[in-house]
């Protein structure tokens, strides 16, 4: 199911027939083996039903605007897990990257994975927008820098500690977080929120606002944690401001996460 599931996902930017195929080859699984049940169904159904209804509006700007709010609410409530009758997958069980780190449990989050589908359901220009604000190219080397650097100030304030590890159950992080996790948070804070807000206000205030927000989202792990979430999510708003693509940004996404992964204690440090 997960590999047609990120097959999918992969497929969703460039061929989405074939993205739709695979991705209804992975709900069928899904409902096989049990991780999902007719509630979920339901509100996939539902999920495409106000995805076509927002199509058949396109000629009424007005009607669209509460079918597309509709459609992000639906992406909200997948991302934070509130949907009904989705029973993700647990991979790991409370695993110990090192001494000083704190238990790491990883699931594979069939509900969030679905927030990419819902939202290019509602803006065609989701994974390819215009360049809000073109960068030199010395500007993406400070901007690549800038994930470490981010992990290093971390350290120095007492939030993490360096440590090098490869554990064993890399490859299922990798998959997991590449496409059920980088992919649809920034699907939905930089794709959707940063993009819808470029329309309105200036793009630096675009891009603050999203940064902002997506500290918040991180409210359950602590002030520290969310803080740098939050510059965090510049670093990616920024890859996306200036690329206009989704992948760049969910690229650095996944790249800071694996950094902290390989060099750095996992998911924190431990509070001894």
């Amino acid at each position: 199911m997960w590999y047609f599931l990120a097959l999918a996902l992969l497929l969703l930017a460039f061929c989405k027939r074939f993205s739709l195929l695979a991705l209804a080859v992975a709900v069928g699984m899904g409902v096989y083996s049990g991780i999902l049940d007719v509630r979920a169904l339901a509100w996939m159904a539902i999920s495409v039903a106000l995805i076509a209804l927002h199509f058949r509006l396109r000629q009424h700007a007005r009607l669209r605007v509460i079918t597309e709010a509709l459609l992000v609410l639906d992406a909200l409530a997948l991302t934070l897990h509130f949907a009904p009758g989705f029973h993700n997958l647990k991979m790991l069980d409370a695993v110990v990257v090192s001494p000083a780190s704190v238990p790491f449990t990883l699931y594979y989050n069939a509900d969030k994975a679905l927030v990419p589908f819902v939202l290019a359901g509602c803006i065609n220009t989701l994974f390819i927008a215009p360049v809000a604000w073109r960068a030199p190219r010395r500007a993406w080397f400070v901007l690549a820098a800038s994930v470490p650097a981010l992990l290093c100030i971390a350290v120095a304030l007492g939030g993490l500690k360096f440590e090098l590890h490869l554990p064993g159950w890399w490859p299922q992080f990798a998959l997991a977080n590449l496409f059920f996790v980088s992919l649809a948070e920034e699907a939905l804070f930089r794709g959707y929120l940063q993009q819808r807000l470029t329309q309105v206000i200036h793009p630096l205030a675009a891009l603050a606002a999203s940064a902002l927000l997506f500290g918040l989202m991180h409210y359950s792990g602590g002030p520290l944690l969310m803080v740098f979430a939050a510059l965090a999510g510049v670093i990616y708003g920024l890859a996306w401001m200036w690329s206009g693509r989704l992948w760049v940004a969910t690229l650095f996404h996944f790249g800071l996460n694996v950094c902290q992964l390989l060099f750095f204690t996992y998911p924190a440090l431990r509070a001894w």
